[in-house]
């Protein structure tokens, strides 16, 4: 009982996070913030998917296939919202987001 109440938990937070994931990319305003949400949220959402998947069927052990797709997530998502931001500035992508001074140092 108390392992299928943790797996309804798990699903409901991985939803939670998917759809705040997916409500960013909808509505922010800007392609260099866009990237935030399927890269941050979205990770975190299947990953508690998976987490619900590996208890319900998992029967007590491992779960292989969901550790690799985990694996390969958290490898994946990283690259390419690093690859699509590298391509953004190199496309020189207008952003809304303030440029930092220049000439002035922090101290």
């Amino acid at each position: 009982m108390l392992l299928d109440w943790l797996t309804a938990a798990l699903i409901l937070l991985g939803v939670a996070f998917t759809l705040s994931g997916a409500i960013g990319l909808a509505l922010l305003p800007d392609f260099f913030m866009r990237l935030h949400g399927p890269s941050k949220a979205s990770t975190l959402g299947l990953l508690c998917l998976l987490l619900a998947s590996m208890l319900h069927f998992g029967a007590g052990g491992l779960s292989w296939h969901e550790l690799l797709i985990a694996l390969f997530l958290f490898i994946a998502a990283p690259i390419s919202a690093a690859l699509l931001a590298q391509a953004g500035v190199a496309r020189r992508v207008p952003s809304l987001a303030p440029l930092p001074e220049r000439g002035r140092q922090r101290n």
